[in-house]
This record gives C-alpha cells, sequence and structure tokens, in this order.
C-alpha cells in the first residue's frame, strides 16, 4: 500500500491522506473540505466516511484533540 492517496466525494477531490505511522493525516484539497485539515484517521475508510459526511454538510464535524495532527512549523 502506498503512503499516500486521494479521497474523493462525489467525483471531486477532496483531499489527500498520507500515512503517519499507524494512521493517516488529510489534507484538504478544497476549501470544503477544511473542517479535516490535518486531522488524523486511524483507516482509510474512516477518512472516507469523515469527508462523506462533510460534503453533505454535516452541521458538526467531530474532531478527537488527542488525535488530531499537531501543526508543523
Amino acid at each position: 500500500m502506498s503512503d499516500a492517496c486521494v479521497i474523493e466525494v462525489r467525483a471531486r477531490t477532496a483531499g489527500i491522506l498520507v500515512r503517519e505511522g499507524d494512521s493517516y493525516c488529510f489534507f484538504a484539497a478544497h476549501r470544503d473540505f477544511h473542517a479535516l485539515e490535518r486531522q488524523s484517521f486511524d483507516s482509510l475508510i474512516a477518512a472516507q466516511t469523515a469527508a462523506s459526511r462533510c460534503a453533505n454538510g454535516a452541521s458538526e464535524i467531530r474532531v478527537d484533540p488527542t488525535r488530531t495532527a499537531s501543526p508543523r512549523a
């Protein structure tokens, strides 16, 4: 499996997932998915699900601060 992949929602690029150890960090490709920027996911499926919810206009995207990647300098 590669260390990066693209997440698409409804034929639109949502972002790129980059493997970081045992998790994946999301980098938004479009402002509609900015709520997920640098959020860490345990699996590709979890990231896809979050991106789909974001695209569906979910009013609340839950971010677990213990799983969110810290900003890089």
